[in-house]
């Protein structure tokens, strides 16, 4: 009996949500069994996340789903923060501009969508079976890997698996069971959150906006499939029931002069929080999306975190399960991801503290301050800078190693549509691939196949001054340099397989 005999599956993943079934998917692809364990009947029917940038919509084009998912979405051209006034403080600019993922920067949603794309692939993809209404209640974890009992809809359920990877929420029962504790980052306001049914977009504004205005700081912010959404912070001494009145709700919107032109679809009381689990790995039980880390809504970045743990984790899992790589592959997800989650939460709580200053002493300084460096051609205009990867699964020292590879589009096509799920190893020459690692894809500058893609990838490597590069599932950057080299450093670290390689 081999060990994937002894199992139901390679994978269990708690919770169906966007986190989980996009790893389940790239799982999938690798042929990893996964069986996802959600506790809800069905998707949630309401709105929740608003926006995903250019590289989650390229995560979402390797599982075969970003066609369906942009179908849904709309664009902003900016990301303007105006003072009580109507002068602008910031403005992240050019958010309908095609990013290095090649699509689109922002991307506004209506989770809804986004979810039922995904189950659809879900549908539709061998090896991965959703059990719905099965809450995890219980884990063990063995030598060869974890046991698992459910409540189901029959009873009990007991499912076996290699790994668990808890991708189930804020309130993650399996990171209560581990006894993972959250690292809280110090931010804490709660808010409305007010979400829209437009049927008349002219009466709208055209990009999304927070309104720092001491008397009531508010946002109000495009999403997909004809929504709009408003958030408005709540002040001391308001009670969640009182800010979700209605007759409450039409007082706040009474500025934006938006009735008739809307029909309120859902009104939510959240707290905006910012916290980070302490602990993203125990044995064969891993952590991903809101389970592992929260950020406040600012930047848009809660659900795009999650999807990011899973393009990252994936191929790791697959590595270790189909081909064999060491199990400590493993630690490397959260030393990679924890630093990127951290950098997002913190420009996330940058935006968050310049838009909550609820003082007006305090927001005229503000406003005098940013309006005086944004006048100084000083203002951070171009967003977050998303931080390589420094520690991992790179090539140390190598020009390049843990940067983010570029996405060349050409008419319509897009460079990933050739380069599928593997490791790459792209060369400017003809490299043999029988005697490397036939886990890697290579891919030739000189082939006909790539030539649309070969000028832009080729600019690219001279700018690092390099003959090649091995760019892994997730897109990141393994390493540059000569491509034997190369080969012969990636096995050592993914495979410990050190044997020289030929060019």
């Amino acid at each position: 009996m081999t060990l994937r005999d002894e199992h139901d599956c390679d994978v269990l993943i708690a919770g169906g949500g966007p986190t989980g079934v996009t790893l389940g998917l790239l799982l999938a692809q690798y042929g990893v069994s996964v069986i996802i364990a959600e506790k809800e009947a069905n998707i949630f029917p309401l709105p929740r996340a608003a926006h995903i940038d250019h590289e989650v919509m390229r995560i979402l084009q390797g599982i075969g789903v970003a066609d369906a998912v942009m179908a849904t979405c709309r664009q902003s051209s900016s990301y303007d923060f105006l003072n009580a006034a109507g002068d602008v403080l910031l403005r992240f600019d050019g958010l309908n501009e095609i990013g290095s993922g090649g699509w689109p920067k922002g991307n506004f949603i209506h989770q809804p969508s986004v979810e039922a794309a995904l189950r659809h692939k879900l549908a539709q993809t061998a090896g991965i079976e959703l059990r719905s209404q099965w809450e995890v209640t219980d884990i063990e974890d063995h030598d060869n890997g974890i046991s698992v009992q459910c409540l189901t809809p029959d009873g009990q359920g007991k499912i076996a698996a290699r790994y668990l990877v808890g991708a189930d929420g804020a309130r993650s029962p399996v990171r209560q069971k581990l006894g993972v504790e959250f690292e809280d980052l110090n931010f804490d306001e709660p808010w409305l959150v007010v979400d829209a049914i437009v049927h008349d977009f002219e009466r709208l504004p055209k990009v999304n906006l927070q309104i720092c205005n001491p008397e009531r700081p508010t946002t109000c912010v495009l999403m997909g499939e004809g929504r709009h959404r408003w958030e408005f912070m709540i002040k001391p001494g308001e009670t969640a029931e009182q800010v979700a009145d209605e007759a409450f709700i039409e007082k706040l919107l009474e500025p934006w002069d938006v009735k008739g032109a809307i029909t309120i679809e859902r009104k939510a009381v959240y707290r905006f929080n910012a916290r980070v689990a302490e602990v993203w790995r125990k044995g064969h039980i891993l952590l991903a999306g809101d389970a592992a880390h929260q950020t406040p809504p600012f930047a848009g970045q809660g659900m795009c975190a999650g999807m990011r743990d899973a393009a990252n984790l994936g191929w790791k899992l697959a590595a270790v399960i189909m081909n064999g790589g060491p199990d400590s592959l493993l630690d490397s997800y959260q030393r990679e991801r924890e630093p990127h989650v951290r950098a997002t939460i913190g420009m996330a709580m940058m935006m968050g503290q310049t838009v909550c200053i609820t003082d007006p002493q305090a927001a005229a300084m503000r406003d005098q301050q940013m309006l005086e460096t944004r006048a100084a051609g000083m203002s951070p205009d171009s967003g977050l800078d998303y931080p390589p990867i420094a520690d991992g699964l790179i090539l140390k020292g190598s020009p390049g190693a843990g940067s983010y590879f570029p996405q060349p589009t050409f008419d319509r096509e897009k460079l990933d549509d050739l380069l599928g799920a593997a490791t790459c190893l792209i060369s400017r020459m003809p490299f043999s691939s029988a005697t490397a690692n036939p886990e890697l894809h290579v891919v030739d500058l000189t082939d006909s196949a790539i030539k649309p893609f070969a000028a832009s990838i080729s600019d690219w490597l001279d700018a690092h001054q390099s003959d090649a590069a091995i760019v892994r599932p997730d897109r990141y950057v393994f390493g540059l340099g000569e491509p034997g080299d190369l080969v012969e450093s990636f096995n050592q670290i993914t495979r410990e397989a050190p044997a020289r390689v030929a060019n």
